[in-house]
């Protein structure tokens, strides 16, 4: 199990308990004592950095794309249920490796899809040879409060199956997504489907972290070959590389990080979010970039003060889960996990930026961005401005609107 966006070796010295394969992780902790419930919005709303009024479904399929050769994606889907419709149904068990599964206490297997109409569709893409389900929370909490969110392993530059260069993975990643989006539009088509007649087809967020949120920026701006995506209309990019030198990875290349004149073709509202102590992606990353989306109509920017790269995945989550098993992180190699052992010892450990304020701040800022920019509720508005981030104590925020963004 490798960390997120990073590189994994495989070392088979190490094997799991037969005995124990799975433990009870609660994915959402205790959100931090200072909440946006003293924001004061006007008028009710949910608090986008808490659980919403849904209840959460997941389920999973495998999508193949015959045009481009039979490119099978391994997709899960976090989705809005109806209150009181979970009953009974079974707690997800998400495998993140052979042998090695989260088991939600947030999300419910494939239970009955909410019965609205339109529900808004989000894409997650993973970090650099990651997997789907590394960011699990922010999953659960945007199907909470009415997101439908699809996520794809990218193949080739996914934790099962890696390989790819990084020309290569890049040239896939928009496409995966756009095909992503190709297939939820035939699913909501289907009458027989559990999500026919369900998600608004005509307005999807994409969300990314690390080379995902490169993904992101790229459904907006075009990127290694691909063209934008103009069914996407609002993006939140995490921790995501824009100059190709600022990043801990040498690469070359024109696919490496965005041009000046890329970014200048985004023209739908855009979030950039990363930690201030990020030595992977440093944070002058998304500097550079809220400079340069000067035909965005809207780029929010979102600084959390002491958080690294791994603060906006699952790191902790997996790591504990790895140590309830019983395995200590000397036998990490032997899953395919050592990339994860420096985030976790810098992510989780007592001295580190504490992080169930950081999930609660991703989820906060990506809910209430999504909320007002992909879906149009105004009531979100109140919590994307630098008054609502005083109250974080640990968030600097930064705003520009454009009457030129399209």
């Amino acid at each position: 199990m490798a960390g997120c966006g990073a590189e994994s070796t495989e070392d088979e010295s190490t094997t799991v308990p037969e005995s124990v394969t799975s433990v009870d992780v609660t994915v959402i902790d205790e959100i931090n004592p200072v909440s946006t419930s003293e924001v004061d919005t006007g008028v009710e709303v949910e608090a986008p950095d808490d659980l919403g009024p849904f209840e959460v479904g997941h389920t999973s399929f495998v999508a193949v794309d015959s045009e481009r050769g039979g490119r099978a994606l391994p997709v899960d889907v976090w989705y809005p249920v109806d209150p009181g419709s979970a009953t009974g149904a079974a707690n997800a068990s998400l495998v993140l490796a052979p042998g090695i599964e989260l088991r939600s206490t947030v999300s419910f297997e494939d239970s009955p899809v909410s019965n609205r109409r339109e529900q808004p569709l989000v894409i997650f893409s993973h970090g650099y040879e990651g997997t789907n389900k590394q960011s699990v929370e922010l999953m659960e909490v945007l199907a909470s409060h009415g997101f439908v969110v699809a996520a794809p392993d990218h193949v080739g530059n996914s934790l099962f199956e890696p390989g790819d260069d990084f020309d290569v993975a890049a040239s896939n990643r928009v496409p995966d997504v756009s095909f992503l989006i190709d297939t939820m539009v035939a699913k909501n088509a289907d009458v027989s489907d559990p999500f026919g007649g369900r998600i608004d087809v005509g307005r999807v967020g994409v969300i990314g972290h690390s080379f995902g949120a490169m993904t992101a920026l790229g459904t907006a701006a075009g990127w290694a070959g691909a063209v934008p995506d103009p069914r996407v209309v609002a993006v939140v990019a995490i921790s995501g590389v824009i100059d190709g030198d600022l990043q801990l990875s040498e690469r070359e290349g024109p696919n490496a990080g965005f041009s000046a004149a890329q970014l200048a073709e985004v023209k739908i509202p855009v979030m950039l979010m990363g930690g201030t102590e990020d030595v992977n992606v440093p944070i002058a990353n998304n500097d550079i970039a809220f400079e340069q989306l000067i035909k965005a109509p809207v780029v929010n920017k979102v600084s959390i003060v002491g958080a690294t790269h791994n603060h906006f995945a699952a790191v902790c989550t997996f790591g504990e889960l790895l140590l309830g098993l019983g395995l200590n992180e000397d036998q990490w190699a032997g899953i395919g996990a050592s990339e994860l052992v420096e985030p976790y010892r810098t992510t989780c450990g007592p001295d580190a930026f504490p992080i169930e304020s950081a999930v609660r701040l991703q989820n906060l800022y990506s809910v209430a961005f999504l909320k007002r920019h992909q879906i149009g509720d105004e009531r979100y508005e109140r919590f994307l401005s630098v008054e609502a981030a005083t109250l974080e104590k640990v968030v600097e925020f930064e705003a520009r609107s454009s009457s030129s963004g399209g």
